[in-house]
């Protein structure tokens, strides 16, 4: 008769604990909530600005209530404190703002950004975050994809937000999509925007490459997630994002050489090396961007940015030192904003650089208060990837492609906010609170306070907020 004894040879091999009901739904919410992110441009265009913030509202409301009836552990020392300074002042900027009403608003929208940030951060780890941000990437490239075919293929021609099919000719500019799929024209996806979808296509790309490294599940179908996001991309036909993708494979080449070293002193070669080509290059297209931009068939001035940065330039100077007030983005029916900068027809809601916004909105203090928070972000996100995972004396744990995905975002993040302020509001901000906030609660994959929500996976934790 066959004995069978616990010792590993012998013993049954064990099903892996399987997830709980509760733990799949909490991470189908995540995934909701990154896809509101990542997508809102689109829910906006889609439904309107109004039924969007109710969206939003309620969606941060469900989130408090979960995060409450979880209670995964968090270190409260540990939180991104220089994040909430930056909301701290955008909110004390209600004091003294031009527009208190449009300030409360958007005040309320990085507040409930912030909050879901550091929401998904707590109750998923490190596997599932990026597993989730590509689920709600996987959604957001089928649903430009699939809203591109349908607008070629039934509307045959422009389409206004709100489903709205015009009745005689419209400007490109406000068309919500320009039904060019088949006829080899730039496409805007659901975003209403060619350089907003070229921006997220580039997000998809980079986690799912990333999830493919990790060794995820059906790896065979992230091709194709892959081919599907490079191919939105491409026919975007922006010059920021290819720019943007240059600096993200620069980064990712950086990380990669710098986890060669081997002894004291070689990385400090490669970093002289790499600020070089970096500093050289940017010199490089920026004095040479009559050349560059001309060969990509783009104007040197970035499609009038920088007559946008002139102007809001020179109202922020008025208030140099607390700004006119928080507005992330602007609210284009405020009467110092409606008609005050128009490209293309409309009124401009944003300043085209995150660090120009900051400087107009909340003053020089502001934007100390910014580049702390982001310097604070990459700084983490970049020991994060290069640095081998240590807890004791063993000094040869093999990395982990996860630890690719904060400062591989961090570097599109820094390359974007140069020429738009999407960084500042929505998926952007929601990136930077939560890999900042998980990278300090969990500075190693599988290791610190926010990991024990392995234990919520697997019914077995139920410990309170420390």
């Amino acid at each position: 008769m066959a004995m069978h004894t616990s010792h590993p040879v012998s013993a049954l091999p064990a099903a892996p604990p399987r997830e709980t009901t509760g733990h799949l739904l909490l991470r189908a919410w995540c995934v909701f909530v990154l896809v509101l992110a990542l997508g809102g441009v689109g829910i906006v265009h889609a439904i309107g600005p109004v039924a969007t913030a109710i969206v939003i509202l309620a969606s941060t409301i469900v989130s408090a209530i979960v995060w409450a009836v979880v209670r995964p552990p968090v270190a409260l020392r540990r939180l991104p404190f220089l994040a909430f300074g930056y909301i701290a002042w955008a909110g004390l900027s209600l004091v003294w703002s031009t527009w208190p009403a449009a300030s409360l608003l958007t005040w309320a929208l990085l507040v409930a950004t912030t909050v879901q940030g550091l929401f998904i951060g707590s109750v998923l780890t490190w596997r599932d975050v990026v597993g989730a941000v590509a689920s709600a990437a996987k959604w957001v490239v089928a649903a430009s994809l699939l809203f591109e075919l349908a607008v070629a293929v039934f509307v045959r021609g422009p389409l206004l937000p709100g489903f709205a099919v015009p009745e005689g000719s419209v400007d490109p500019a406000s068309a919500w999509s320009r039904g060019d799929l088949f006829d080899g024209g730039p496409l805007q996806g659901i975003f209403g925007n060619a350089d907003l979808l070229a921006t997220v296509m580039l997000v998809a790309i980079i986690v799912f490459a990333v999830r493919y490294a990790a060794r995820a599940p059906r790896r065979g179908l992230l091709w194709a997630w892959i081919a599907a996001a490079a191919f939105l991309f491409v026919r975007a036909g922006s010059v920021t994002g290819v720019i943007a993708a240059a600096f993200v494979v620069l980064v990712l080449a950086t990380v990669l050489v710098m986890r060669t070293a081997r002894r004291p002193g070689e990385r400090t070669r490669w970093y002289a090396l790499y600020a070089f080509l970096g500093l050289g290059g940017g010199a490089a297209l920026w004095f040479g961007r009559d050349t560059v931009f001309g060969a990509l068939g783009r104007g040197a001035d970035l499609v009038g940015r920088e007559g946008v940065w002139a102007d809001v330039l020179a109202r922020a100077d008025q208030h140099p030192v607390f700004g006119w007030g928080f507005s992330t983005p602007w609210i284009a029916s405020e009467p110092l904003i409606d008609g005050w900068i128009v490209e293309q027809g409309q009124t401009e809601v944003q300043a085209h650089s995150m660090w120009l916004d900051a400087y107009f909105q909340l003053g020089g203090v502001g934007v100390a208060l910014l580049v702390l928070v982001m310097l604070a972000y990459v700084w983490r996100s970049w020991f994060f990837a290069v640095d081998r995972p240590r807890w004791d004396l063993r000094a040869d744990r093999p990395y982990s492609p996860l630890t690719l995905l904060p400062t591989l975002i961090g570097g599109l993040l820094v390359v974007q906010g140069l020429t738009d302020s999407t960084p500042l509001v929505s998926w952007g901000w929601l990136f930077v609170v939560l890999f900042a906030s998980k990278i300090k609660q969990s500075p190693l994959i599988g290791v610190g306070p926010a990991e024990q929500s392995i234990a919520i996976e697997r019914g077995e934790f139920r410990g309170s907020a420390s």
